[in-house]
C-alpha cells in the first residue's frame, strides 16, 4: 500500500527570470513500512521534497498523496490537522521545551490536539518505553545527553501514532556512538513495528540503515537503490567526487 505518492512534483522559488527550480518533476512512491533515506548534495532538492511531503511547503505544480489524500485539495486548517495527526517530525535540533520533563514534552502535542491529560500522559509513557527512555521520563532536556534528547523527540513524534515519520538529519548533532543508537532505533521501528520512515541524511553510515536509498541531484532522483544493492555496490554511498559521503 502506497503511503506517499508524488506525481510530476515541481517546486520553484522566486518568479520570472529569477525563479530557481528546486524540484523538477519528481515521481515517487513509498510503501507502508519502508525506511527510505534521501541523500544528495546541498541544493539537490531532498529537504524541499521532505517539506512538501510534510505539508509544510506547497508544490509549484504536481501533486502529493499522503495515505491516499491529495494534499493539494486541503485548506490550511485541514493540512494542519493532517500534520498534527498523521505525520511525525524529527529534526536535527531536538526542539524540546527546556522547562518540561521528557514525558511532558511527549504528551504536549497530544494535549494540544484535545486528548485528555491522563490519556496523553499514558500514551507518552508508552512512547518513551518504545525508545527505551521510560527510566528518564521525569528529566528535563538539560539533564539528558544529545542522543537521549533525540530519542525523546522520536518518542514525541511516535506518540501521535503517525502514518509516516519524517526525519531531517536526525543524527546531525550527535557523536558517532549516539548516532548509531538513534539509527538503530529508527531501523528497529521500521523492521519490528512497520513504521514508515523517510530520512534526509548526509551521513553514509546512517543511510546504510535504511531499506532503500534515493540519491538526489539537480532536483530529481538520480538513483533509486534497494538494500540488496548496498552490499554489492559500495559506490552508491559515494559522492560525485568519488569520496564517501559524510556530514
Amino acid at each position: 500500500m502506497a503511503i506517499i505518492e508524488t506525481r510530476n512534483l515541481v517546486k520553484k522559488f522566486g518568479t520570472g527570470d529569477l525563479a530557481v527550480e528546486v524540484l523538477r518533476g519528481v515521481n515517487l512512491t513509498i510503501e507502508a513500512g519502508e525506511f527510505v533515506a534521501l541523500m544528495g548534495p546541498s541544493g539537490s532538492g531532498k529537504s524541499t521534497l521532505m517539506s512538501i511531503i510534510g505539508g509544510i511547503e506547497p508544490p509549484t505544480s504536481g501533486s502529493v498523496l499522503l495515505d491516499g489524500v491529495d494534499l493539494g485539495t486541503l485548506d490550511d486548517d485541514q493540512r494542519t490537522l493532517m500534520r498534527r495527526r498523521k505525520i511525525g517530525f524529527v529534526f536535527q535540533a531536538f526542539n524540546l521545551i527546556p522547562t518540561l520533563s521528557a514525558v511532558e514534552n511527549v504528551s504536549l502535542p497530544l494535549e494540544l490536539d484535545g486528548i485528555p491529560y491522563n490519556i496523553a500522559i499514558e500514551r507518552a509513557r508508552k512512547s518513551l518505553e518504545r525508545v527505551e527512555m521510560l527510566h528518564r521520563m521525569q528529566h528535563v532536556p538539560s539533564k539528558l545527553s544529545g542522543g537521549e534528547q533525540q530519542r525523546v523527540a522520536i518518542a514525541r513524534a511516535l506518540a501521535i501514532e503517525p502514518v509516516i515519520l519524517l526525519a531531517d538529519e536526525p543524527t546531525g548533532n550527535l557523536d558517532s556512538r549516539q548516532s548509531s543508537r538513534v539509527t538503530d532505533l529508527l531501523r528497529e521501528l521500521a523492521s519490528d513495528s512497520g513504521q514508515t520512515i523517510v530520512m534526509v541524511t548526509h551521513d553514509a553510515h546512517v543511510a546504510r540503515a535504511a531499506f532503500r536509498l534515493l540519491k538526489f541531484r539537480d532536483g530529481n532522483i538520480e538513483q533509486d537503490i534497494s538494500q540488496d544493492e548496498f552490499a554489492s555496490n559500495a559506490s552508491v554511498f559515494q559522492s560525485s567526487s568519488g569520496q564517501p559521503s559524510s556530514g
